[in-house]
């Protein structure tokens, strides 16, 4: 089946609607950190506060992010989505209406980890619902599948570009704050939707049985979460070191455009990935990103110019899909059953702990040597995953425990019944 095939059977199967709820409930995760950060500046004249309080909301969807997708696999996302929607977009709102009264630094860092902990990660809790929405797919299913964490990857990427440039957009025609209030309500309506989504149901955890009671973090997922932390320290130094050049040649306004090239490529990628053959294994595909990664990132050491810096990063992105879909897809299918999306979440907060690291090095080491210090970063965080991805190739290619995440979800008669007229509303 070639990949614009198994896109289009994808898009039966779980409908338009859903397809649009998913992709913009991830905007406003991707807007908020840097939402933050502007907002906090502006308003209190520190750069450091609006770190601070950027920094605080990352890391706090980071550290609580995995405690949702716990209470999802066990109760389901329906109703853990819709309490970090509400919440979460009135954390978003808060914040908003402090900055604005002019309250201190702290509270504003206090508020925006509150609100952290609340946004949703839409991105790994839609992976989960491919494999049951695609059940009855026969001897396809394998490469639906496939399909769909190609396309969940890419629009990962696709988000963290949009995200910023709404950003941008919002703050030249209003100020700061509204970008977090149009998050906000983006994640009370589309989050909502994506909890209320039929599909919801039909990615219910199974019934737990003694012999499903295995511990999540396996050596293999362990390892795929280093592996993510490395290309979240890859994202935040480049940001960082493109940053900070922009701003070296007085153009600091046109950083985020920069960053969002790298986003193109990955885009691409990510899309065109699942007409890769089978015979071309996700542990192999998984090293030769890796060094695409290492070779492709070397010559951020040499650029002094935005023009140059542009097709460099163009070039990149190319490899950063397929490295992410096949950690992705190895880390789905080493889950136990009941567990993937608490596998799928602890993958994305290992990005984003990598990517609070990575960008903190780099500014520091930019701060006495420029761009090129914190490009450093990005090479050696390229050359890290190599290194880690020749030597997992053994574990990686081990097969996985029978039944991990192939045991069969069976959701409730009434679910059954009632999404075969409504999954694709």
């Amino acid at each position: 089946m070639s990949p614009i095939a198994s896109y289009r059977h994808l898009l039966r199967l779980a409908g338009p609607f859903y397809v649009v709820i998913a992709f913009i409930g991830r905007l406003p995760l991707a807007m908020s950190q840097m939402g933050a950060l502007l907002l906090v500046s502006g308003t209190t004249g520190s750069y450091a506060a609006g770190g601070l309080a950027a920094g605080a909301l990352a890391v706090a969807n980071a550290v609580c992010s995995p405690v949702a997708a716990v209470l999802s696999d066990r109760v389901g996302q329906r109703p853990v989505v819709l309490v970090q929607s509400l919440l979460g977009g009135l954390g978003l709102l808060t914040l908003v209406l402090l900055a604005n009264r002019d309250s201190s630094g702290a509270v504003l860092a206090a508020t925006a980890g509150a609100t952290g902990a609340f946004l949703p990660q839409i991105g790994p809790l839609a992976r989960v619902r491919w494999r049951p929405i695609t059940r009855h797919s026969g001897s396809r299913q394998p490469r639906l599948v496939e399909a769909a964490f190609s396309y969940e990857g890419a629009a990962d990427e696709a988000t963290f570009v949009l995200g910023p440039a709404l950003l941008g957009l919002l703050l030249l025609v209003a100020d700061p704050g509204a970008g977090l209030v149009v998050a906000s309500a983006l994640l009370v309506v589309f989050g909502c939707a994506f909890a209320l989504h039929p599909t919801a149901e039909l990615a219910r955890a199974p019934r737990r049985t003694d012999q499903q009671r295995v511990r999540v973090l396996s050596a293999t997922l362990v390892l795929l979460m280093v592996a993510q932390g490395l290309i979240g320290a890859f994202f935040g130094s480049v940001q960082t070191g493109t940053s900070v050049l922009a701003t070296s040649v007085g153009q600091a306004g046109i950083a985020g455009l920069v960053h969002a090239v790298l986003g193109v490529g990955s885009v691409a990628a990510g899309l065109a990935i699942a007409g890769l053959p089978e015979r071309f294994t996700f542990p192999r595909r998984m090293l030769a990103a890796a060094a695409g990664l290492f070779v492709l990132s070397l010559p951020l050491l040499l650029v002094d110019s935005l023009p140059a810096l542009v097709l460099v990063v163009l070039v990149l992105g190319f490899v950063v899909a397929p490295y992410m879909i096949s950690n992705f897809t190895m880390g789905e299918r080493s889950a136990p059953a009941a567990k993937v999306g608490t596998a799928m979440t602890l993958l994305a907060a290992a990005t984003g702990l990598g990517y609070a690291v990575g960008s903190a090095v780099a500014g520091r080491l930019a701060d006495d040597h420029g761009h090129t210090a914190a490009f450093a970063v990005t090479v050696s965080a390229a050359a890290a995953a190599l290194l880690l991805s020749v030597a997992s190739q053994r574990l990686l290619r081990r097969p996985q425990p029978a039944g991990a995440v192939d045991a069969p979800v069976q959701p409730s008669a009434e679910v059954t019944g009632a999404t075969a007229g409504t999954i694709h509303a």
